[in-house]
């Protein structure tokens, strides 16, 4: 996939990636020198990039501006690994809008809004 070999060129440590339709998981490590913040803008900004000059889509592809990482411990990186690679079976029981309801109203958080 060519994600994960940019990611590779770029010396991100992706272990695993996959999505379904709105959107892409990624599991990665960083190192001392990388930030969340600057690992995701170098994987969004090149992909899509790679994309447009592919004309994989009809039409201009861009990713929204906002992404959604949480850290996951080492006892918990198999059954992340799992839930990444399963993501076509994984929505077919619920979309990517209610799991992100669900996940939210389990741990109490909420949208911020700058109205």
């Amino acid at each position: 996939m060519h994600i994960k070999e940019n990611a590779k060129e770029k010396d991100i440590w992706l272990d695993t990636v996959n999505g379904y339709h709105e959107h892409v998981h990624c599991l990665l490590s960083l190192n001392k020198e990388q930030s969340i913040c600057k690992v995701t803008q170098l994987i969004k900004g090149e992909s899509s990039n790679w994309i447009n000059k592919n004309n994989i889509l009809n039409g201009k592809f861009h990713w929204q501006d906002d992404y959604w990482a949480v850290g996951v411990s080492e006892s918990h990186v198999a059954l992340v690994r799992n839930y990444i690679h399963n993501q076509e079976e994984h929505h077919k029981k619920q979309t990517f809008a209610e799991e992100i309801e669900r996940f939210m109203y389990k741990y109490g958080w909420h949208f911020i809004t700058n109205s």
